[in-house]
């Protein structure tokens, strides 16, 4: 982007995230996992760290009073915004009418739960960029990579835990079903932490943001719901070896140890040492 395509774009200052919440009423809550960012800097980062170019259409989900979506639209060819609050999708528009009159005609909201959508309006999203809610960070991400195949990409900020389970790889402490379900999909990689003072109101907790690349699923016979009941299986009782932990999924412990062998896996294994390919393997020995 060239200096002159963001000059009618300023962004939110924390006066002006504050002055916006009293104008609208909005307290924000716990329950919609809401923490406003109201520091430039930060959704400029995020920005520049997502790679989005003219090209792109970029879905947002939970763009509250804005911030994140005034700095993308400079940048974009299309942002659609998933806003399950009502007055804050109502309010959006204004705020960027207002703050980026430029680029207004880039934005559409989309008045909804993510995690309840079917469908978004054309153009179809190339890419996720969002400050997702922490309460359902993984579902989203998860939700939308299936839904929305023309999604290639995505860098969502989420809780620093999250970040770490999301991108986690086999044998590490954080590796567990969000990790193994994301790489079905995706190539996943931590991608930069963020400190808690960059929102108001200050979470008890340390953001990270999480990088997506969009890759072929495991080649299988198997579908994905096949394979992810195998994951929710194995992780349920993650202290447990595989011949135990998947026992009831396969009717019984020596006929998951059968599935085991058969996948090539070593039923004395527990699931965090198993990558998505060898889920998928397992899968394809179900009883």
């Amino acid at each position: 982007m060239t200096e002159s395509d963001s000059a009618d774009v300023r962004l939110l200052t924390p006066a002006d995230v504050r002055r916006l919440a009293e104008r609208l009423g909005v307290r924000p809550t716990k329950t919609l996992g809401q923490n406003f960012v109201i520091d430039p800097g930060t959704v400029r980062r995020i920005v520049r760290t997502a790679q989005v170019g003219p090209d792109d259409v970029v879905v947002e989900v939970g763009p509250g009073l804005g911030s994140l979506t005034l700095a993308l639209l400079p940048h974009v060819r299309h942002v659609t915004a998933v806003e399950i609050d009502p007055r804050l999708a109502e309010a959006l528009p204004g705020t960027v009418a207002e703050h980026a009159p430029g680029h207004a005609d880039r934005l559409r909201v989309v008045t909804a739960d993510a995690l309840r959508i079917t469908e978004l309006p054309d153009p179809q999203p190339t890419a996720l960029v969002a400050n997702l809610p922490y309460n359902v960070a993984v579902p989203v991400v998860l939700h939308l990579l299936h839904l929305l195949p023309t999604l290639e990409r995505g860098l969502v900020m989420v809780q620093a835990e999250v970040a770490d389970r999301l991108a986690a790889r086999p044998g590490g402490r954080s590796y567990g079903a969000p990790s193994v379900k994301a790489a079905w999909y995706a190539e996943v990689r931590r991608a930069g932490a963020i400190g808690r003072t960059v929102f108001w109101p200050v979470p008890n907790v340390d953001s990270g943001l999480v990088a997506l690349r969009r890759r072929p699923a495991p080649e299988t016979k198997a579908d994905r719901e096949e394979v992810f009941a195998v994951v929710d299986a194995a992780f349920a009782q993650r202290r447990k070896t595989l011949r135990a932990a998947l026992s009831a999924w396969a009717g019984s412990a020596s006929a998951a140890e059968a599935a085991l062998r058969a996948a090539g896996v070593d039923p004395r294994a527990r699931g965090e040492a198993l990558d998505v390919a060898d889920f998928a393997r397992i899968a394809e020995h179900r009883p």
